[in-house]
């Protein structure tokens, strides 16, 4: 296993591979990779003759006010798990490469970033598609693979893939969870033993709408309650930032839940903005 720091570099072994013919697949990530990433990798793998996996904490993704500088990092632990689950470049550029001084160029998704996490963030997703924007530019992948836990970025990533005509084929994969059914995430660590438990107010909440459907609930108000309730019940001091419901693609939000409806929400625990989502219908239970 490669790993590249350049931008040059990384750009001179990509056109060379695509000389040779080799087909190549790319995983983005931020690093302090858990088993979701390393799902996200054997995917690639399946797909592609070289697996490209891209280290980079993206400073353009994040609010000035949010978690950065204290964002997991495990460079040394990274790689390791990277070269056992079947990758072969590493590609760990600098953030003074990436944004040189008066960088000016961004990319945005229009009506797809104006909802959900793009109410409370509104700059998310310009940072989060410029990066893979970059990163497909260096790495000219074939195939490009990211996970169904960030439904909205992988949607708007989708997007961009085909307003901008990168020739690559896309693939959302599932959400891994935890054996208690936690969404697993590297804010996951932030969290002490006691703590932890209370984490499972998402998932407790998301199953109990997918149970509700299940049922022959359908009016998304009413589901929302009884998740609100859910969640309280968890854990007691959880704020929720929203939750929401929309068509898979689309990103339309329904009153009344129909095929390929999603159910998407966050939630502050213990000072820490979790994220999760469950297709309530059409769809497996963790998808």
């Amino acid at each position: 296993m490669r790993t590249v720091r350049s931008i040059r570099t990384m750009q001179n072994i990509s056109r060379d591979l695509a000389a040779e013919g080799k087909r190549i697949g790319l995983v983005p990530t931020m690093g302090f990779l858990h088993e979701g990433h390393l799902s996200l990798i054997g995917r690639a793998r399946r797909h592609a003759d070289v697996v490209i996996v891209t280290i980079f904490v993206n400073p353009a993704q994040f609010a000035p006010h949010e978690d950065l500088n204290k964002y997991p990092r495990d460079e040394k632990g990274d790689l390791k798990k990277i070269k056992a689950a079947g990758g072969d470049i590493v590609f760990i550029p600098r953030a003074r490469d990436i944004y040189p001084e008066d960088f000016q160029t961004y990319v945005t998704v229009e009506n797809l970033t104006r909802t959900l996490e793009g109410t409370s963030r509104p700059t998310h997703f310009r940072g989060v598609t410029t990066i893979v924007a970059k990163l497909f530019n260096i790495t000219r992948p074939d195939v490009a693979v990211f996970g169904m836990k960030d439904y909205q970025q992988a949607i708007v990533l989708k997007q961009m893939t085909r307003d901008l005509g990168y020739p690559v084929k896309y693939i959302i994969a599932p959400t891994i969870r935890e054996k208690d059914g936690l969404a697993m995430s590297s804010r996951n660590r932030y969290f002490t033993p006691k703590q932890r438990p209370e984490a499972l107010c998402l998932y407790f909440a998301l199953r109990t709408a997918r149970e509700m459907v299940t049922a022959g609930i359908k009016g998304t108000a009413r589901i929302e309650k009884e998740m609100r309730e859910v969640i309280k019940a968890t854990c007691p001091t959880a704020k929720s930032d929203y939750i929401a419901f929309t068509d898979l693609t689309s990103l339309e939000p329904v009153t009344t839940v129909k095929e390929r409806t999603v159910c998407s929400l966050a939630v502050w625990v213990h000072g820490v903005r979790l994220i999760d989502n469950m297709m309530l219908s059409g769809g497996p239970p963790g998808s």
